[in-house]
């Protein structure tokens, strides 16, 4: 374990005894991995040519590999600093294995504009924590309605375009900003819904929702977008990533879009490989997200498409809300609950443990596969890259306390459950930003 005294300014370390994982390199096996100066220097090192000032570390039954890499990470910074800052935000993403985040263009004034990315990247630069990504977004201020100026973006720094949590629903504008995105070598990002099949809606249309009398989201809704996104991605050859995918169909379109060789890659939110619709028994505002809970049926199929391979990505979801906000009715509540400290508990808990996917798996659905999208140099621990790589105990119990968390807001459902799997130490260009209590 790493000493709680230790100074953040260390960023030389010798790690033995850990099982690194890293799927970019197919390396999974118990090393000696060795940091100096911020940048990951060799595997097995002697014990004669180690950095002499470097920190020792026995990290005996834990698991590390490339810090995670999170899409569409909504923030309230600017405009909503009630729901979470820049500084609160990452410092939660530290706190969840996350060294890099995208962060969504959900912001008010919204990423559309050069000034407002040149923002958040001077503030997320001053913190110094989690490296922050900005997505650009595709259209003017978020409507759906004009491009944005994509080039202006991109030049000014976006890694991406999307307009997520907001669905893209004009289909003349998602094809030009797909053929722009293939002009910039730029992934768009889409959230999958046909918003005049949801608006109003509370939860997964089925038989519980019938029952509590709720608004419906029908699974349609999300099938359709998607299969016009997949039609679509083919027709330009842009780049296209379907961010969170939770319906049956949805799987089964990309299942078989992929076996026809369409370029795009898919992703799902890490609640819903778990969280089902019963939640909302509860009448919990907490339990309102989007894409909603859906029922088991839709759950396993999205578990299938995890196990092969039809879903790459994993994501947190992480879209904070104050309290106050969630405290209104659930037809007034707003869609949202955070998740980046959680991500790790749930997966392992959820997914791994029960045998879904197994920790290689994980760390190239939450890292490699991601930093690939995004081109940016993480999710791998390459000899001569940033020292960026996260620790997590497999087997760790610990129960969530959502007022405890890093994360300004603490609108969770998790509340009070038992996870099995915790993040306890993270590291940016060799810097320990974070460590855990046992």
């Amino acid at each position: 374990m790493i000493d709680a005294s230790i100074s953040k300014e260390v960023s030389s370390w010798v790690f033995d005894n850990v099982r690194w994982i890293d799927p970019s390199r197919g390396r999974d096996g118990v090393e000696r991995l060795v940091i100096d100066e911020g940048r990951l220097v060799g595997w097995g090192v002697a014990d004669g040519d180690l950095p002499p000032h470097a920190v020792r570390v026995d990290g005996r039954g834990l698991i590390g590999g490339p810090g995670l890499v999170d899409l569409g990470t909504v923030f309230g910074e600017p405009g909503r600093e009630e729901d979470e800052t820049l500084m609160t935000g990452l410092r939660s993403a530290l706190a969840g294995g996350f060294t890099s985040v995208a962060m969504s263009s959900n912001t008010d004034p919204p990423l559309d504009s050069p000034a407002t990315v040149q923002f958040v990247q001077q503030k997320a630069a001053k913190a110094a924590l989690a490296r922050l990504y900005p997505l650009g977004c595709v259209s003017k201020n978020r409507q759906g309605e004009e491009l944005a100026e994509i080039g202006s973006l991109v030049e000014a720094g976006v890694i991406g375009l999307s307009d997520s949590p907001r669905a893209l629903e004009n289909t003349a504008l998602m094809r030009r900003a797909l053929e722009y995105c293939s002009m910039f070598q730029c992934p768009l990002l889409d959230h999958p819904e046909v918003l005049g099949l949801t608006r109003g809606g509370v939860m997964h249309e089925d038989m519980t929702q019938l029952v509590l009398g709720l608004p419906p989201i029908p699974a349609e809704a999300e099938d359709l977008a998607t299969a016009r996104d997949l039609r679509l991605v083919e027709a330009t050859g842009g780049r296209l990533h379907l961010m969170c995918l939770s319906t049956a169909g949805s799987v089964e379109l990309c299942r078989y879009a992929k076996t026809r060789d369409v370029a795009f890659t898919a992703g799902m939110y890490v609640a819903n490989t778990h969280m089902l619709d019963e939640e909302l028994r509860s009448f919990d505002a907490n339990c309102k997200i989007n894409p909603p809970m859906r029922s088991r049926r839709h759950v396993e199929a999205c578990l299938e498409g995890l196990a092969d391979g039809t879903i790459d990505i994993l994501s947190s979801g992480h879209r904070p809300c104050s309290l106050e906000k969630k405290m209104q009715e659930l037809d007034v509540a707003p869609f949202g609950m955070v998740a980046l400290e959680t991500a790790v508990g749930q997966v392992a808990t959820h997914l791994i443990h029960r045998g879904v996917i197994d920790w290689a798996k994980a760390f190239a659905k939450l890292s490699t596969h991601p930093a690939r999208l995004l081109g940016i140099d993480a999710g791998t621990l390459r000899e001569g890259g940033p020292a960026d790589l996260v620790l997590i105990d497999p087997i760790r119990r610990w129960t969530v306390d959502a007022p405890a968390m890093q994360t300004k807001a603490y609108n969770t459902p998790l509340h009070g459950r038992e996870l099995t799997g915790q993040v306890v130490a993270t590291l940016v260009a060799g810097q320990c930003l974070y460590r855990s209590t046992p």
